[in-house]
């Protein structure tokens, strides 16, 4: 104790902070609660039983690193309840000797969610040419819940090896509904989507829609890092453009509460979401059952040893219990 106390005394100056940087989006009720302890509660989400409303965000897919990666993010799962969505699956269409990398269901258990990947260029291709069924068998090998589509079209505009979209998305994603049994998830990667695209997902029969807002990694730009620098420097603007992640809630709250319910009912807030307390003060606000979601930075701790990602995640959790336990809301 006296050691304490005097780091204390030597401390006291240098933790100054200013009253501006409070963070006004909670009331801190330090006499309503009491120190979290024991297992969290559980809870539903996209038909499989959760501890923590955390989602780790399809990473890449077709590296040296992806099986470490896959295999360290699928046991974090296990271990603190977490759901995982894959990265891009489409090299096991084309090189399945690949498989083991992303065959993680015996790593994650039966009772967490667990979401193949695929691309809107992929999947307009596939169903273009008749062979989107291997899509479907593709899913039912990695004994996978579902299907993540995520979109991205400037992305591949700006990419140098990138696809062109011959029909919108939406269309897209439509067709492929009315063809397929398979639980769908619709995630755009890393700018958001604006009122109009969020209405029209929305309105269709999908599992979740994953936001990926604009304030995270921007693939946009990191394209344009990889290109020539004259196409940087044209097209830089472009990446600019986008939806935050509470921007996209926003539209989204207003669309639940509307006289006409959404089909679609639960969300994963991704994009930018830095901190426990940045996913707990979104999913708090959603009116929709919601998750949060990361990807850099599970990523940047999963490319090591276990112990470095398990301690990250314990951290993120024990972080959101006590969230939960001491910090309301603001309404104003």
């Amino acid at each position: 104790m006296e050691q304490r106390k005097r780091d204390h005394i030597a401390l006291a100056f240098s933790s100054q902070v200013e009253a501006a940087l409070a963070d006004r989006r909670f009331t801190y009720e330090p006499m309503l609660g009491a120190h979290p302890g024991g297992e969290a509660e559980p809870f539903t989400f996209l038909g499989k039983t959760m501890r923590a409303p955390m989602w780790v965000s399809s990473m890449t897919g077709g590296t040296a690193l992806a099986r470490i990666i896959n295999t360290n993010l699928a046991r974090a799962c296990r271990e603190f309840g977490m759901g995982m969505g894959l990265g891009s699956c489409r090299i096991l269409l084309e090189h399945p000797q690949y498989f083991a990398d992303f065959d993680m269901r015996d790593v994650i258990g039966d009772d967490l969610p667990f979401w193949a990947n695929i691309g809107i260029v992929q999947l307009e291709s596939m169903l273009a040419d008749g062979s989107h069924h291997r899509l479907g068998e593709l899913v039912a090998k990695l004994r996978a819940d579902g299907l993540i589509i995520h979109v991205n079209p400037i992305q591949e505009w700006l990419q140098r090896e990138g696809d062109v979209l011959k029909h919108p998305p939406a269309e897209t994603i439509e067709k492929f509904l009315a063809l397929t049994p398979m639980k769908i998830m619709v995630k755009e990667v890393g700018q958001g989507m604006g009122p109009a695209s969020i209405g029209r997902m929305l309105s269709m029969p999908i599992a979740a829609l994953e936001l990926a807002a604009f304030g995270g990694t921007n693939f946009a730009r990191a394209e344009l890092a990889r290109g020539d620098p004259h196409k940087q420097a044209l097209y830089a603007p472009l990446s600019l453009v986008g939806h935050t992640a509470g921007e996209m809630l926003g539209v989204i709250n207003t669309l639940a509460g509307s006289s006409q319910p959404p089909a679609c009912r639960q969300i994963i807030i991704s994009g930018g979401i830095g901190s426990f307390l940045d996913g707990y003060y979104l999913i708090s606000k959603s009116v929709l059952p919601a998750v949060f979601g990361q990807a850099s930075a599970f990523l940047r701790y999963a490319q090591g040893s276990y112990d470095d990602l398990r301690q990250f995640v314990a951290g993120q959790v024990n972080g959101l219990n006590f969230a939960k336990a001491f910090l309301s809301i603001r309404t104003t």
